[in-house]
């Protein structure tokens, strides 16, 4: 899957991992720390280019928040649909599974019947020996997720 991605999809990856890191913590942190000191003029002979209250610091901050922030929302959605593909995969699965499992009781249940052995009846055998009708449970959850809305 990392070969379907966009050159924009990787460099976000990228960021967040980057910035999403307790390096970039600390960056930020004695960035902040010296920004405030230089311009409250606690390291000598710093020229105080921002004083208090701080407008341009304000404004870099926004700005890394605007950047950071839609650098996250893009690796978000990036993340929700390699979710929604494996979720998919997983149902395919567990579809193709179900079908196995009750072709598998089924060919049991045969060669039960064909050894002679007394039969059973067996309603719950009788029951995961039918095929799942998949649009019925389809509609089902379609309900049940409007229902809960």
């Amino acid at each position: 899957m990392d070969r379907d991605r966009t050159f924009t999809d990787r460099i976000a990856d990228q960021i967040t991992r980057r910035f999403g890191s307790t390096v970039f913590f600390i960056f930020n942190l004695l960035f902040f720390t010296i920004w405030i000191a230089w311009n409250n003029a606690w390291i000598p002979g710093a020229a105080v280019f921002d004083p208090y209250p701080f407008g341009m610091l304000t404004m870099v901050v926004s700005l890394e928040a605007i950047f950071l922030s839609i650098f996250v929302l893009i690796s978000q959605n990036r993340a929700a649909k390699v979710a929604d593909l494996r979720e998919e995969l997983d149902l395919q699965l567990n579809i193709q599974s179900e079908e196995e499992i009750t072709k598998v009781l089924v060919l049991v249940d045969e060669i039960h019947d064909h050894l002679g052995l007394s039969p059973e009846d067996d309603e719950d055998l009788a029951r995961m020996k039918q095929k799942t009708d998949l649009v019925a449970l389809e509609k089902l959850i379609s309900k049940e997720m409007d229902d809960a809305e």
